[in-house]
């Protein structure tokens, strides 16, 4: 089948989606179910009903437009990822996923052959921890890994829960009902940016993704008297600032000692109180993040982390809590989908290489729901979460006809 990517319509959509933002373009803010998301969703629709596509959408948002194939018995396959942006991103993380799955059933379309599986189009729900503080809220649901527990412990900036927000969007249905069942997917395939250098760097226009690293994230307080920092002698101080350093040293030094490139840890997050030049710190608050593509050796880092902090509460006298945000398992992906993608690459004369992904996407949770893999096309300089993020109309055009010709073999095997 000759595939014909509308590369104009796609950049011109994907600009207009980009000025649906809380913050001046090329900057772009939507947190979930705010008003410019809500706004973006309801032209997403319309641009899906355009497209001939039946839409629906789930309790929490997720929303799914399927373009019907001529089994009605055959599971579908499904592609998608996410609009929603952290404050001050950029205009290609998801919405290339998004707008680019939906020019690849468009230029599917154009062949004038009808898919024998259906092909459905998802939009996940807050991808991004902006409003809740927890990552693919919507494909966690979707895969059943949130317990109602979990759920009622989320609250927004607001104090607003999950179902509050939901009720306030006009959203219907019970979260409960989001789960999907096993194998109502035979397949699933994100299209997404690489947000790192290495297909720029190497001059390749195409990533196979063959396994998504697990995140995982620990909160660390450390508490102390705190104080004068002029009258409190240093041989009286438990300063929890100090035991909050060497707790940082210890995430680098534990994350190296693996010494596997594919094992990173970060602290992203350091709140002290109560901030002030001239005041003894009284609490400090770490949130440390930890990933790789090997779960044991992942866990293995942070319990490393973990006793290295308790020992740095107890050297300088300091109050010590902490708490397991997360810890979700890797993903491999599905041999048969990566070598979809790969034909489809090949057919397209578009060289590619297999990679793994270091960013967790929707994608690690429904490997949970069923076989999955990603497409990755190249970030300028590596770069994401920015406004100057960037991938190139062709680059992206390249992503979607390499993902309209995989959908093309899963839909049609």
């Amino acid at each position: 089948m000759s595939l014909q990517i509308d590369s104009t319509r796609l950049s011109a959509e994907l600009e207009y989606l980009a000025r649906i933002s809380d913050t001046p373009y090329p900057s772009v803010t939507r947190v979930l179910f705010s008003e410019v998301d809500l706004r973006a969703r309801e032209w997403l629709k319309q641009l899906y009903a355009d497209a001939g596509l039946v839409v629906r959408e789930d309790a929490v948002g997720n929303t799914f437009a399927r373009w019907v194939g001529t089994d009605a018995e055959a599971a579908p396959v499904a592609t998608g990822s996410h609009i929603d942006a952290i404050p001050n991103a950029g205009m290609y993380d998801g919405v290339v996923g998004v707008l680019g799955g939906l020019e690849a059933i468009r230029a599917l379309q154009r062949g004038g052959k009808r898919p024998r599986r259906s092909i459905e189009l998802v939009m996940f729900t807050a991808e991004e921890p902006t409003r809740f503080g927890l990552g693919c809220l919507g494909s966690r649901l979707m895969a059943g890994t949130l317990s109602r527990e979990k759920i009622n412990t989320l609250r927004d900036p607001l104090g607003l829960s999950v179902d509050d927000a939901c009720a306030r969007a006009y959203m219907h249905g019970t979260l409960e009902e989001t789960v999907l069942p096993k194998g109502c997917y035979d397949s699933f395939v994100e299209l997404h940016i690489e947000q790192g250098p290495l297909l720029e760097r190497q001059k390749l226009p195409i990533g196979v993704v063959t396994a998504i690293a697990a995140p995982a994230a620990v909160r660390i307080e450390l508490s102390g008297p705190g104080g004068h920092a002029g009258t409190v002698l240093m041989t009286d101080r438990h300063d929890p600032s100090l035991a909050a350093a060497e707790i940082m040293l210890a995430v680098d030094q534990a994350a190296r000692a693996t010494q596997s490139r594919d094992t990173v840890a970060t602290c992203g997050l350091v709140h002290v109180l109560p901030g002030a030049v001239n005041s003894i710190p009284r609490e400090v608050k770490l949130e440390i993040d930890v990933r790789d593509i090997d779960g044991a050796r992942r866990d293995g880092v942070l319990v490393a982390i973990r006793a290295a902090a308790k020992t740095a509460a107890e050297r300088y006298g300091c109050g010590f809590k902490e708490q397991l945000i997360n810890a979700d398992p890797p993903a491999a992906c599905a041999p048969h989908i990566i070598s979809a993608v790969e034909e489809s690459s090949e057919r397209l004369g578009l060289a590619s290489q297999r990679m793994i992904s270091r960013a967790y996407h929707d994608s690690l949770f429904m490997a949970q729901v069923c076989p999955t893999s990603m497409i990755f096309v190249p970030s300028k300089d590596g770069i994401s979460h920015r406004p100057d993020e960037y991938s190139s109309p062709e680059e992206i055009a390249n992503g979607v006809a390499v993902l309209a010709g995989a959908l093309d073999l899963l839909a049609n095997n």
